[in-house]
């Protein structure tokens, strides 16, 4: 199999912007403003039937109004605020208007509970929260129990001790600050193995790594429409619901609602123009099970998947039904897109694709040296020189960040191996991997034979121990609706593996669940069940 001239050339041509000063809203921005002012920047509904269209023009003006309020609370370069939203409105004029003004911004999902709010205004010092209705009280808890004393604003709601969000009350901001590429910009918090979560700080010049986000995976451009289902309180609302977009010249479609909803996102593709949908695995498998025969998405033209591996079974469903390939995308809250499928390539159904244009990725061994084909080992990234879009360092935790560099590489802390095509195909997290009578299993792969059966609505699997095998797979199963738990259904789905993937891969375990422990972000953590597992049978995890 050959690899696509037009993908290859890509490779060959692109080079990084590296600009020494970047502020987003004045060179992206203010640039749409004044060259296409009138196009579309963001498409904005709600559950309710609401709707906005706010050119680039107008968005410029509400990001230097949001600039001039944040400013009137004292607000300066360099300090931190808390920005815990969903999809309204002014998620989006609050981050370009810290951007401009050099205030650093930490998203957070409105799943954040008291505790949550509490250990980010302490670990980031936050200087402010910006938040909703539904998570005031969490946050004004987290304060008291804190005596944490920074400013409380609130968008959507009148509240004692809150100050409402009202960027028409002050003066404007027309100046930005002239801040240099690797001066804080973003910090997200994402989950480690150990300890509490890690502080994943971006500069000010991480959009620009979105270049090929934008360019050659979402293939977005003026006149395009990209919607990104996932949550904004994680770092792919950075890649899909802000920066690549727009740094492309595209709109950016949002659906302001509770949940996701997949009869509404069908609904929504068929009323709305949007061109480009970008989904989580999870958003695909509920996609996958609703009635598609008949359904008309007349402006869609390209989907695109990230987060987690996607089910080959999943994609070759859409694709059937919908006639869209699934284009999956593989990076990290720590960097940009690394690799994916990208305009011109061919697809193999369950790999991770090529490496991004840009970036030097490769499978290696403990001391750093490139792997051959087939053979699984770390995924890395050259770091001689660093690509654009590679976060700065987990804040406040030199020791977690060292652990990440391997010689000159970037250790992502996912395993893979990389075909004689060059197609990377992911194995796991390093420390997800079962090693059961020295065979090597993926949770992955058996997870996608699960999902592949009719009673199976998610799974998760794990190393449970065993005396003989060291380790044997054990798999969580949640069920459809209405389906009844057996023994004759642990056998059924036992054989079912078995026939879908190799013999040795198939659970010898199975527990049947109401649900399975999710990130807010939904991703499953199996680190959770695994621990549970070993504990409950007295081994050592």
């Amino acid at each position: 199999m050959s690899v696509a001239k037009d993908y290859l050339e890509a490779r060959r041509l692109f080079e990084w912007r590296r600009p020494d000063r970047f502020n987003f809203v004045r060179d992206v921005i203010e640039r749409h403003a004044r060259e296409a002012g009138g196009a579309t920047a963001l498409y904005w509904t709600s559950a309710a039937g609401e709707e906005a269209v706010i050119s680039f023009a107008e968005l410029r003006d509400r990001a230097n109004a949001a600039a001039g309020f944040l400013s009137s609370l004292g607000l300066k370069r360099g300090d931190v605020i808390l920005l815990v939203l969903s999809r309204e409105q002014a998620w989006w004029e609050i981050i370009l208007g810290c951007l401009q003004l050099g205030v650093i911004v930490s998203p957070g999902t409105t799943q954040l509970m008291k505790k949550d709010f509490a250990f980010r205004m302490q670990a980031t010092n936050a200087a402010a929260v910006i938040t909703n209705g539904d998570c005031a009280s969490r946050a004004d808890e987290a304060a008291a129990d804190l005596g944490w004393a920074g400013r409380k604003v609130i968008v959507d709601a009148d509240r004692a001790g809150w100050l409402r969000y009202d960027a028409t009350s002050s003066p404007r901001r027309n100046d930005y600050a002239d801040t240099h590429l690797d001066e804080e910009a973003l910090v997200y918090f994402t989950s480690g193995t150990t300890g509490n979560p890690k502080m994943t700080v971006h500069g000010c010049g991480y959009p620009l790594g979105h270049e090929t986000t934008g360019k050659f995976w979402l293939r977005a451009g003026p006149g395009d429409l990209v919607w990104n289902v996932s949550d904004t309180g994680w770092a792919k609302g950075a890649w899909s619901s802000l920066f690549a977009p727009w740094l492309c010249g595209a709109g950016i479609f949002a659906l302001h609602a509770d949940a996701v909803d997949p009869a509404r996102v069908l609904d929504a593709l068929e009323k709305f123009p949007v061109t480009v949908l970008c989904a989580p695995p999870t958003a695909y498998r509920m996609l996958v099970k609703q009635p598609l025969d008949g359904r008309s998405f007349s402006a869609l033209k390209h989907c695109v998947s990230a987060g987690e591996p996607l089910n080959p079974e999943v994609i070759e469903i859409w694709k059937n039904k919908t006639g869209f390939q699934i284009c999956e995308g593989y990076g990290q809250t720590e960097t940009v897109i690394l690799c994916g499928v990208f305009d011109g390539m061919a697809v193999k159904p369950g790999s991770m694709g090529l490496p991004a244009p840009g970036v030097d990725l490769d499978v290696i061994d403990e001391n750093g040296v490139r792997l051959g084909d087939g053979m699984e080992g770390d995924v890395a990234v050259s770091i001689d020189p660093r690509p654009m879009g590679l976060f700065l360092g987990y804040r406040d935790d030199p020791e977690r960040t060292a652990a990440t560099r391997r010689g000159l590489w970037y250790i992502t802390g996912d395993r893979a191996y990389r075909d004689e095509d060059g197609y990377f195909w992911f194995v796991g997290r390093g420390d997800d991997v079962i090693i059961s009578a020295g065979y090597r299993i993926g949770p992955f792969e058996v997870e996608s034979a699960l999902i592949e059966h009719a009673a199976v609505a998610e799974s998760a699997v794990v190393a449970s121990p065993d005396d003989t095998r060291g380790e044997v797979v054990k798999a969580f199963v949640v069920l459809m609706k209405g389906v009844e738990g057996s023994d004759s259904l642990i056998r059924e789905l036992q054989e079912h593996v078995k026939r879908v993937t190799a013999p040795y891969k198939y659970p010898r375990k199975i527990e049947f669940v109401e649900s399975l422990p999710k990130t807010i972000s939904g991703k499953i953590i199996r680190k959770e069940l695994r621990e549970r597992e070993w504990k409950e049978r007295g081994a050592r995890g």
